[in-house]
């Protein structure tokens, strides 16, 4: 079985983490939250995304937070466009990547966003055209990968369709995401192998939510089909607005001690991480949803 020698996290804890928090989090605390997770070692954060404040009022202030960063060297930034006038908002606070995203359920699909999954993709062409022209990178978020709310299981023809029509819009990689965390490490395996038909490993990176406590097997069982680049949230921050239960994204320090304890570097400072994670938990008036940093926690108190 051969590991990867080196793990890049994503922390989506700042955009996908706190979109859905009911109370609104203050641009300076999200601006805050970003820098210590860069000060942390975090070389890919998910910042904010540019949809209508109607719909994700949280990420309202997406301008203040980005303009308010004080960018680290080496570090991505990266935002969700879901269409072009979100593109065209994004395109003066210069990310470094945009996130478009599709699902590879169509129930999923036309309950999200009201189309299919290839009007889906279709409406994203002339997103991904524009941000390569401006010479940003594009991501392709595959939501609903093994599950879905309303569909149940997923096939993984589904996701290999979906992966084709990424790659034929300019997706340059791609993110096989459980949004709900209902997979299972073998399912999980199917729909990375399925976009392999279009990906090669190193443009693929796992999303698991941790719903039915499965994320650190499924994340597992990608380490040992060679996938490098994961997605997590800090103190486990999120859920899935459209799916009844579904819990926060794995949490990032849960993973980053995983990883450290297989011997598989990731460049990120666990304390520092603790840290940046409880400070986001105290703003929002709970524990931190990282069952490795409650129990770093009470042993520092201890």
């Amino acid at each position: 079985m051969s590991l990867p020698s080196h793990v890049r996290l994503i922390d989506v804890g700042p955009r996908d983490g706190l979109q859905n928090e009911k109370q609104p989090v203050p641009a300076a605390v999200k601006i805050e939250l970003v820098h210590r997770l860069q000060a942390a070692g975090l070389k890919e954060i998910e910042v904010t995304s540019y949809v209508s404040p109607k719909w994700v009022p949280q990420m309202a202030d997406n301008h203040e937070v980005m303009q308010g960063l004080r960018r680290a060297p080496g570090v991505r930034y990266s935002v969700l466009t879901p269409n072009l006038k979100g593109f065209e908002a994004a395109l003066r606070d210069r990310p470094d990547e945009i996130v478009v995203f599709g699902a590879a359920s169509e129930a999923f699909s036309q309950k999200n966003i009201n189309c299919s999954i290839a009007e889906s993709i279709e409406r994203f062409a002339s997103v991904v055209a524009a941000a390569k022209a401006a010479g940003i990178a594009v991501r392709g978020a595959m939501s609903c990968t093994v599950g879905c709310p309303y569909e149940g299981a997923i096939a993984p023809e589904r996701v290999a369709y979906l992966a084709g029509l990424m790659k034929g819009i300019g997706v340059e990689r791609v993110d096989v995401a459980d949004t709900i965390g209902v997979g299972t490490p073998r399912q999980v395996q199917a729909a990375i192998e399925a976009t392999l038909a279009h990906y090669d490993i190193d443009h693929i990176s796992g999303h698991f939510h941790d719903t039915y406590g499965q994320a650190l097997a499924n994340t597992l069982a990608a380490l040992q089909m060679g996938v490098w680049n994961f997605q997590a949230s800090v103190a486990g921050l999120g859920g899935c607005p459209y799916a009844k239960g579904a819990t926060g994204n794995v949490a990032t320090e849960d993973v980053v001690y995983m990883l450290h304890g297989m011997g598989i570097e990731t460049g990120i400072d666990l304390d520092a991480l603790v840290d940046a994670g409880a400070y986001i938990s105290e703003q929002l008036g709970r524990p931190s949803g990282s069952r490795v940093a409650r129990a770093l926690l009470a042993k520092r108190a201890g």
